[in-house]
């Protein structure tokens, strides 16, 4: 054995001698127990064993991401059909054709000016509606031109005479009797408010003098009013409303 001395190793001082410790049997050696078998657990001093603790946890955890992953894969999968369920059906479309047009008062021709022309009324009790706008109220009255036997042409306003009831224009005699109880010849003027009957072959006095529209059924306070008209070539023109 050589008397050199050992080098030093400059990374691990010298353990320091204590006495009554240093170079003891017992700290040199573990001490010696009861031998445990491999693969046993160790039991914590309440019972259970550690092995046991860790395997619980191991459960919760797969059991929690179980039920995450259900939730995401139920939130993904259930709210399109959701959506889809609840989603309005649409009708098949039909294509119906263009609306057929209807005929309204703002596309009537207004007065004063020129309102039908002579091949409109060509046949005699022929009529066409039309709008006159009153000058003092710019109030646009219903009015109708109607062309009498011997080629006169009669305007009138289709509104009760100091009312407010629409008059009409009845071509069908057998209407005459069952809704007027008044039997005729030819189309008469009435009045569905108080089934008065005016007769445009007839005078009767209004404002300014006679005017076509006798009453002839029932009760009303005079004809109706009548509009000026005059024939420009083949225009029919209304120049002015009765006062």
């Amino acid at each position: 054995m050589s008397d050199e001395p050992k080098e030093l190793d400059p990374f691990k001082p010298d353990e320091p001698s204590i006495p009554g410790v240093t170079g003891s049997r017992l700290r040199l050696k573990p001490e010696e127990g009861p031998s445990r078998p491999m693969g046993t657990l160790y039991r914590s001093p309440g019972g259970a064993s550690i092995g046991t603790h860790r395997y619980l946890l191991l459960a919760i955890v797969v059991v929690g991401s179980f039920l995450a992953g259900l939730g995401v894969f139920w939130w993904k999968h259930a709210s399109p059909l959701a959506a889809v369920q609840t989603a309005p059906v649409a009708a098949p479309s039909v294509d119906l054709g263009p609306a057929p047009a209807l005929q309204t008062d703002a596309k009537l021709p207004i007065g004063p000016g020129p309102v039908a022309t002579t091949t409109e009324l060509a046949k005699t009790w022929s009529s066409k509606r039309f709008l006159f706008r009153e000058p003092h109220t710019a109030d646009d009255v219903p009015a109708m031109v109607v062309h009498l036997p011997g080629g006169v042409y009669w305007a009138l306003s289709m509104r009760e005479p100091f009312g407010s009831c629409a008059l009409e224009y009845v071509t069908d005699t057998a209407r005459l009797e069952t809704v007027y109880h008044f039997s005729a010849s030819h189309p008469m003027v009435g009045d569905p408010c108080n089934h008065a009957v005016y007769d445009l072959e007839r005078y009767a006095p209004g404002l300014n003098g006679e005017v076509r529209g006798a009453i002839v059924s029932g009760e009303s306070v005079r004809p109706p009013l009548a509009i000026e008209i005059s024939v420009r070539g083949r225009e029919i023109v209304a120049t002015q409303i009765e006062h």
